[in-house]
């Protein structure tokens, strides 16, 4: 009995702690919605911690060929993705067309795009740390790396 409260109190605590850690570095939120015959309705929430620890499962050759393709739009990346870091909630773009709305921003340090048009929705939420350390991966591991 003792046993089995052990292995119940270290799952736990092995969960809490995993909780923590997902909640501390974000999440990213994909949804995707169409309103139309045969429309896709996708809804993603993925740890943002999950995305830079599964590029070191990805085969090197496969991350030298997308650093080589965005060679010249890492640095343009890195650099915008520090600046965006210095202001954690402005909106860089707003457009409204009539029932066509988009929306770029940052907001508590993530980078929310918003599209609503009257056929599809599509929200994309991803924290700039997230974004930071993708591009950083990319750079260490890309040509003359």
């Amino acid at each position: 009995m003792i046993l089995l409260a052990k292995a119940a109190l270290g799952l736990g605590g092995t969960l809490v702690l995993a909780g923590a850690y997902t909640m501390r570095e974000g999440v990213i939120r994909i949804d995707v919605d169409e309103y139309r015959s045969g429309g896709s309705h996708v809804h993603m929430w993925v740890p943002a911690a999950a995305i830079p620890m599964a590029m070191h499962f990805v085969p090197e050759k496969h991350l030298h060929h997308a650093a080589y393709e965005a060679r010249e739009a890492m640095p343009i990346l890195h650099a915008f993705v520090k600046e965006l870091k210095k202001y954690p909630d402005a909106e860089f773009v707003q457009i409204d067309d009539g029932d066509q709305h988009v929306r770029m921003r940052t907001h508590g340090g993530k980078l929310q795009i918003d599209v609503d048009a009257p056929d599809q929705r599509v929200h994309v939420l991803c924290p700039l740390s997230t974004i930071e350390d993708v591009t950083s991966q990319l750079e260490e591991r890309g040509p003359g790396a």
